[in-house]
């Protein structure tokens, strides 16, 4: 009697595997497949038992791959993406015209999303998918066809820049005119709270750039306010509560209707700029591609 030429596990089992192992946990793993947490272990189970190696190490508070799990998963997620990309292209369907993009939520938010609008009454047909976070996604495992990482620029050295960073103090109008804080001079940012991100770090390294600049390394604000997303620092500064360092151009539509002003007239080249990344996936797409070239015009202007 003939063996089957293929010996494979049942599909099911491999889709719980790679969902479980990209998430390490079977909680996250059960939402996104729609299961419960004990179907989601019990198949896991069930692949380890059909494979004879042990794919997990569980432990109390933390869902490890072994090292047998680690080289498992690679050819099952590389598979499986050729698999459905395969399964796309058969279909037909509109799911296969889509552009899935990965940025920061600042970005997406003060950027990309207000600009949207042009791209998709050009391309009809077209489905724009935006994951905004400040986490680096892996394009090829995650299905995503382009990322904008904003990065120092010797680490994004090789990839397509799509517009270099510059820093300059912005805030509300009324704030800007208050006569007794004046912002006529940077030395009056002393009156002032300074708006900062929830990467304190960064956010100070930045403000001080800016500062060392203008000869007020050891300024000494009235105060700080932090915020986990840059456009909720924005946000803040639109209602008046204090002074950010405004990321240009990101915020060049805010400054050109006047719903932010810059009370003073020098920036600063920040080290850090947004760059264009594309996927191995996404080669030969022809939505993508002229989703590129949109981009790269857009930062033109």
């Amino acid at each position: 009697m003939n063996s089957p030429r293929w010996q494979l596990p049942p599909l099911e089992l491999l889709l719980a595997f790679e969902a479980a192992a990209r998430q390490l946990s079977f909680t996250k793993a059960a939402g996104e497949l729609s299961l419960t947490q004990s179907a989601v272990s019990r198949r896991i189970q069930a692949l380890e038992e059909s494979l004879g190696a042990k794919l997990f190490e569980r432990r109390t508070r933390a869902l490890l791959l072994t090292e047998a799990g680690q080289r498992f998963y690679q050819v099952a997620q590389a598979v499986l993406a050729e698999l459905d990309g395969a399964t796309q292209k058969l279909r037909g369907t509109a799911a296969a015209r889509t552009v899935t993009v990965t940025t920061t939520p600042g970005f997406a938010s003060l950027w990309l999303i207000p600009r949207l609008n042009g791209y998709l009454q050009a391309n009809p047909g077209v489905d724009v998918r935006i994951s905004a976070s400040y986490e680096t996604a892996n394009l090829e495992r995650e299905g995503i066809d382009l990322a904008i990482r904003y990065a120092p620029d010797a680490q994004m050295e090789g990839q397509r820049p799509l517009f270099q960073e510059a820093v300059i103090p912005v805030c509300s109008p009324a704030l800007a005119a208050d006569p007794l804080r004046p912002l006529r001079e940077p030395a009056d940012l002393r009156a002032h709270v300074l708006l900062h991100s929830a990467d304190a770090k960064f956010s100070w390294m930045e403000w001080n750039l800016w500062l060392h600049a203008h000869g007020l390394r050891d300024l000494k604000p009235a105060g700080a306010l932090q915020f986990n997303q840059y456009d909720q620092l924005v946000q803040a500064a639109v209602n008046g509560q204090g002074v950010a360092l405004g990321r240009l151009p990101l915020l060049r539509r805010l400054l050109k209707d006047k719903t932010l002003v810059a009370p003073f007239s020098k920036s600063v080249d920040s080290s850090r700029g947004y760059y264009l990344v594309r996927s191995a996936r996404a080669a030969g797409k022809q939505d993508v591609a002229k989703f590129e070239t949109w981009l790269l015009e857009e930062a033109k202007n």
